[in-house]
């Protein structure tokens, strides 16, 4: 009875948030540049948030709901930092549940006990974003099997009428059956559990966006240059009074007048804060976490898997998302950049500790990593303590003396509550006149008019694939039929509309044209953003590049110039950040070719079937001859960019110790799916069932 009781009062919360807030932007979104002339010329706003991330433009959000007047300002893109490079999960944390029991740690058992509370609310005011994923602990000695089984009731007993599902155990020959790629020795059982699982950078645009049809301005690209201080007349003291802002795309400059200003910048905490006062300490601890993507063969559609004992003590979750595979993540401390770079050693780490749990049948090849990234977490420390183990995933709010309001630490699922808490601050220090906080069960950008089948209406409206349409539903909820109608009729049969921008990704070319007014500015914000195809698979989005580029160019009216800088930094974003680079280093790096003699005989002969003039080389010509002999067809573009892949020296022909050398980097695993590998070895097998062709047949070679 109770349990009904308090779901039925939740939904009233719920509903009464929706009713006593008017959207005034809730048709069509304020464009960016209407966004930042109402910066500019507003003569004062009430809070100006500092930090596009989860965390800024959830407080972006709180403070527009209580009827404050808002502004935010990032400098890059929404959600460009950490918050888009999570281990994707909305979690209570069940190593701090652990922590809290040893320990008997209360700090940290109400740190779970509002993460599962904030869990429970982010399932719910954005359905089409996140979602319950059940995650197994496999269970290798007896005895821990009681152990971790009663860790994890705890979780859900702490979760209370929130938790997701309860958790269960599975016997061996279950969990096999549920996760067939998992180690056999030794395995006594499983355990299961639920937590949430959300699409990051989406769900930090979603919160953002809503914000904007609350009446934020909000805008991107808009860098703060320094901040404004004027005397207090009472007290005499210097105050924060706002910021100087620049526009990164065109170089203006502004000054944004604010009653409050937020710094929610994450890793850069402390450069805003020593802004404000060089002579403060810092309180930021970054440390670098490690995630790498692998296909998703490797996990079963809807299971995670968390081995709660690595080689060195971390937690590596390995988890099913977007249909393909995270693996992750690392904890390394690093240096604060706005590029950070996933390191060979850490893709590495994380490729050996997937082995110890997978099946000897599994092959886990290097070159199975599709993308890798690194995201830089920013754990706190309070500046007056000694040791670092003080250092939880808590956050702080602090207010300077000239009256800056930082919030640092935290973490994704609790971006909501954190801001609560930092608005509840900042109104009390500043004196401003708001209303109480809203935000708990307001539906975000997307929720509204969603519903699990909303994909088959899609389907059915306007001819769209099915996995396309769910991508959709599943991408922008309620708002899937906008970018509906704006996707192009193929000319096909079926589907009728959406043109892919590559074969095996559901994103299609209308999704390019609608990011841009979700605030799109480059080419890098729609592949890692918008869409999330750099952080699935580099290769992928590379081939995409050229077509969001000449979209995006036609629509922004972007000069040829710019197309090609755009395109560069995209490649360039990939090469270092989404670890294209380790990838295409996987080739050069084993220039000792590990062949034995009777390998390198066999791709030989094979290599000579198209170099048939012993040039030593092969090119596309010598490729396309032999295709056309077998009645292959392929288009030359395609076929360059086949070649470009393994020709290191980059001269248009594949010597033959290229060829050796790639078929060496197969053999070792360190690269998959090359295609050239692949074209070659079916050719020669076409060939070698044809057996010659005799001249008589061919009509005497005429």
């Amino acid at each position: 009875e109770l349990f009904v009781f308090v779901s039925h009062q939740a939904r009233l919360a719920h509903v009464a948030a929706e009713a006593e807030l008017k959207a005034p932007f809730a048709d069509e979104l304020p464009s960016r540049k209407a966004q930042l002339a109402a910066l500019e010329n507003t003569e004062e706003f009430d809070v100006l948030v500092v930090g596009g991330g989860a965390t800024g433009v959830g407080c972006a959000l709180d403070a527009v709901t209580r009827n404050l007047k808002t502004a935010l300002v990032e400098r890059n893109d929404f959600s460009s930092g950490t918050s888009s490079r999570s281990t994707k999960l909305i979690h209570g944390g069940v190593r701090y549940l652990q922590k809290a029991i040893m320990q008997l740690d209360y700090e940290q058992y109400m740190m779970v006990k509002e993460a599962l509370h904030e869990r429970a609310n982010l399932l719910e005011i954005a359905p089409h974003l996140s979602a319950p994923l059940p995650i197994m602990l496999p269970v290798y000695k007896w005895w821990q099997l009681p152990y971790y089984w009663a860790g994890i009731k705890m979780y859900d007993v702490v979760a209370g009428i929130q938790c997701l599902k309860s958790s269960y155990v599975l016997s061996k020959t279950k969990a096999l059956e549920l996760f067939p790629m998992l180690k056999k020795d030794k395995l006594v059982g499983a355990i299961v559990y639920y937590d949430g699982q959300h699409n990051d950078a989406r769900m930090n645009l979603a919160i953002g966006l809503t914000a904007a049809r609350y009446g934020a301005a909000v805008a991107n690209y808009t860098e703060v240059v320094h901040l404004l201080k004027a005397k207090d007349t009472q007290t005499g003291k210097e105050r924060v009074c706002g910021a100087r802002c620049r526009d990164v795309i065109t170089g203006k400059e502004f000054d944004v007048k604010a009653k409050v200003v937020i710094n929610a910048t994450g890793p850069f905490t402390d450069s805003l804060r020593k802004m404000d006062n060089q002579e403060t300490q810092n309180i930021c601890q970054p440390s670098a976490g490690v995630h790498i993507v692998i296909p998703g063969y490797y996990s079963p559609d809807n299971m995670g898997l968390l081995d709660p004992a690595t080689s060195d003590g971390r937690v590596i979750f390995f988890l099913p998302w977007e249909k393909m595979t995270i693996a992750g993540t690392t904890d390394t401390p690093t240096n604060v950049t706005a590029h950070p770079i996933p390191g060979e050693d850490d893709i590495n780490f994380i490729l050996n500790e997937v082995r110890n749990y997978l099946s000897p049948d599994v092959v886990v090849r290097r070159g199975d990593v599709l993308a890798a990234w690194s995201g830089i977490r920013p754990l706190v420390t309070d500046p007056n303590s000694k040791d670092t183990q003080s250092i939880c995933r808590n956050h702080i709010v602090s207010i300077s003396d000239s009256g800056l309001v930082t919030i640092a630490g935290g973490k994704w699922t609790t971006y909501r509550s954190m801001a609560e808490e930092t608005l509840d601050a900042a109104v009390k220090a500043h004196g401003l006149s708001a209303e109480t906080c809203k935000t708990v069960g307001l539906m975000l950008e997307g929720a509204k008019g969603w519903t699990p089948t909303l994909y088959i209406r899609l389907v059915q409206d306007y001819g769209l694939e099915n996995e396309v349409a769910q991508h959709l539903a599943a991408t922008y909820g309620g708002k899937a039929f906008d970018v509906a109608k704006i996707a192009q009729v193929t000319g096909q049969r079926w589907p009728i509309v959406g043109k892919r921008l590559v074969s095996e990704f559901p994103y299609i070319e209308a999704e390019v044209l609608y990011a841009i007014k979700e605030y799109a500015c480059t080419a890098i914000d729609v592949i890692a953003r918008r869409t999330r195809l750099g952080f699935l698979n580099v290769q992928a989005a590379d081939e995409a590049l050229p077509r969001i580029v000449q979209i995006m160019g036609k629509e922004l009216d972007w000069s040829q110039e710019r197309r090609t800088e755009e395109l560069e930094a995209a490649r360039k974003f990939l090469y270092h950040e989404m670890g294209y680079r380790s990838r295409s280093e996987q080739l050069t790096k084993t220039s000792e070719i590990n062949l034995d003699y009777q390998e390198v005989v066999r791709y030989k002969k094979r290599f000579h079937k198209f170099d048939k003039e012993s040039k030593g080389f092969i090119t596309t010509v010598d490729v396309q001859q032999v295709l056309d002999s077998i009645n292959v067809q392929i288009d030359e573009n395609s076929l360059h960019e086949i070649l470009n892949e393994v020709d290191l020296n980059k001269n248009g022909q594949v010597e033959i110790d290229e060829f050796l050398q790639l078929m060496s980097a197969v053999k070792k695993g360190q690269v998959s799916d090359s295609r050239l590998a692949i074209l070659m070895k079916s050719a020669e097998e076409t060939l070698d069932e044809r057996g010659p062709v005799t001249v008589d047949r061919s009509g005497g070679g005429v």
